[in-house]
């Protein structure tokens, strides 16, 4: 199972993100109280909203098909 994590691992890319210091205390406290660092919040964060648009998008091409 570690090899599956390290394989993942390499395959993520790096991002340079600015936030503003307001931004980043937010983040900061919010993935605290989750029990995540704050690179694991944001990521957290991309992919739930990532999926949302997705299902969004499934079930509005969904709705224009019925029609």
């Amino acid at each position: 199972m570690s090899e599956d994590k390290s394989s993942r691992e390499k395959d993520k890319k790096q991002v340079l993100l600015r936030l503003s210091n307001s931004l980043w205390k937010e983040l900061a406290a919010w993935s605290e109280d989750e029990f995540r660092s704050i690179n694991g919040q944001i990521e957290y964060l991309l992919t739930e909203a990532v999926r949302k648009r997705k299902k969004d998008k499934e079930s509005s091409s969904g709705e224009e098909d019925e029609v």
